[in-house]
């Protein structure tokens, strides 16, 4: 069933370890979540079959602008949910399942969930706020823009520069790691407090190709379009 999805443009549906156990390939089977790699094409006639091409609007594929995203998607892109993005389209089909029949669930049933997706990059704390954020959405309910921090954040006292005072004498003197430990101060730290103003720095800012990464859209190596592509060869004279 991979293979099939593959060849036919579905490059949402990412080819990881074809025994089952990454879940870079999930589908929803019916509804509910399979991987697409311990599945033959012929299991899947006859029942309905969804990607990540599924979810949103498509009005254009490939390295296009595209309007329309689902709410898991938008969410994965303000949380900052996506790094390398390769199994993003499998988390956000993953958590598409649970919001499904599920609008309100707890952070354990959203860490079920996504703990059938491996993931070596976020840790899988964005991705958890971010199916928690969606679920809010898709609840009605209002959500406060991640716009970061209105004040700068406050530099803890221990933080402050001070004084170093002389090491004691005898066990633990100077050179002793431990002392060293103990008695070596940070930097000295200026907070500006004028960063409210600002407008890069010091806020977040989505991933400059979060919008195709969560749509599943061609952005590896292996997502290269094979179908309908031309091939020249060349025959060279002898003479």
């Amino acid at each position: 069933l991979l293979n099939v999805l593959r060849y036919t443009g579905h490059h949402g549906v990412k080819h990881g370890c074809e025994t089952g156990e990454c879940g870079a390939c999930t589908v929803l089977l019916d509804g509910r979540p399979v991987n697409a790699c311990v599945y033959l094409a012929a299991q899947a006639e006859g029942h309905r079959l969804e990607t990540i091409e599924a979810v949103g609007q498509h009005p254009k594929q490939g390295w296009k602008s595209t309007a329309g995203l689902h709410p898991i998607q938008a969410a994965f892109v303000e949380s900052g949910a996506i790094q390398c993005g390769f199994c993003t389209p499998a988390m956000i089909m993953a958590a598409k399942e649970l919001l499904d029949r599920n609008q309100d669930p707890s952070e354990a049933e959203v860490r079920e969930v996504l703990s059938g997706v491996l993931c070596r990059c976020t840790g899988y704390l964005k991705p958890v706020q971010a199916v928690l954020r969606a679920a809010a959405v898709l609840r009605g309910e209002q959500v406060i823009p991640l716009e970061g921090q209105p004040e700068p954040i406050p530099v803890p006292p221990e933080w402050v520069p001070g004084e170093a005072g002389a090491a004691p004498a005898g066990a633990g003197a100077p050179g002793d790691p431990g002392v060293l430990a103990r008695t070596a101060v940070m930097p000295r730290i200026q907070v500006a407090h004028d960063a409210a103003a600002w407008k890069r720095v010091g806020k977040p800012d989505p991933k400059v190709d979060a919008e195709k990464l969560v749509q599943g859209k061609p952005a590896f190596a292996a997502d290269f379009e094979k179908r309908d592509l031309l091939v020249a060869k060349v025959l060279h004279s002898p003479l």
